[in-house]
């Protein structure tokens, strides 16, 4: 039976209060456990303009039509509209996760700021933004977060390292085919890497031939993995998308998938070490994390 992981990305506000309950419902109609990831901190989603000079970024807006799944507001926070915290004013929506059973970690404290400037903060810096995140988890749950999934895929030695010293269960920072010890620029880190598999559905959806209809088939035709990894986001399955990614997981089970936890992956799989380098991939602006081919 093939094996498949859900993960989440939490990346605004409006994500997590329309499209996170949505994908909860979807969740238990299926009685299936995730992997979820929250940005707790302000949504500055509207700094994200700044990426507009990356290759693939325009195309990739109107490929997705942003201004309708992400709304108005979302794409002026941080800029026209002061930016509003994700987690702390509407704790429920978390907390559900939590009661639900899914794996929960941290996502970011300020999603566009990591995601765009990773390399321009200090180690102090890093850290202090992730120990905000997961003070605010632990406030809420009574637990430490153990997993933490990078914006956009972005990695540092510095995230790395602060990964480790935190003894952090697992991470999920890359792009790849398979769990991992990483090895970036050298230097080996102890926090094992559960690696995305399959694109997303902003990267491949409305390229040609991949619509509403033919995706789903499209993400099972490439399940062809020992651990393969799907990462969704609340504002686009978890809202105008509902339906599709319904769809696919209907259509999945119906191939009679198994459906594990990043965290489940990370216990059961035998992590071998495997570098990380720098790297593009279709559909997705600018550069990312992605794990060499062994």
């Amino acid at each position: 039976m093939p094996k498949l992981a859900i993960k989440v990305d939490i990346d605004t506000l409006r994500g997590y209060r329309e499209g996170m309950p949505r994908m909860l419902d979807l969740f238990k109609k299926h009685s299936i456990t995730a992997s979820i990831f929250f940005s707790f901190g302000p949504d500055n989603s509207g700094k994200a303009i700044r990426r507009i000079f990356r290759k693939g970024f325009i195309s990739k807006m109107l490929r997705t039509k942003a201004p309708s799944t992400y709304g108005l507001k979302t794409l002026l926070y941080g800029t026209v509209l002061p930016a509003p915290l994700i987690v702390p004013p509407a704790p429920k929506v978390f907390i559900r996760a939590i009661e639900e059973g899914h794996d929960c970690g941290v996502h970011s404290w300020d999603h566009v700021l990591v995601q765009d400037k990773l390399n321009e903060l200090s180690k102090e810096e890093f850290r202090s933004l992730f120990e905000k995140a997961a003070h605010m988890y632990e406030k809420l749950s009574g637990v430490k977060p153990t997993s933490y999934a990078a914006p956009g895929w972005q990695v540092s030695s510095m995230s790395l390292e602060v990964q480790q010293e935190l003894n952090l269960e697992y991470c999920s920072d890359a792009r790849g085919h398979s769990p991992f010890i990483p090895i970036f620029e050298g230097k080996e880190y102890n926090v094992p890497q559960i690696p995305t598999t399959l694109p997303t559905m902003d990267e491949i959806l409305g390229l040609s031939g991949i619509d509403d209809e033919t995706l789903p088939s499209y993400w099972l035709n490439g399940m062809d993995k020992e651990w393969n990894v799907l990462t969704v986001h609340a504002e686009m399955e978890g809202m105008s998308k509902l339906n599709v990614f319904d769809k696919f997981l209907t259509m999945a089970k119906e191939r009679n998938t198994e459906f594990f936890t990043l965290r489940e992956y990370a216990k059961i799989s035998k992590p071998v070490p495997c570098s990380i380098k720098t790297g593009t991939l279709t559909g997705r602006a600018g550069t990312l994390a992605v794990q060499e081919e062994i």
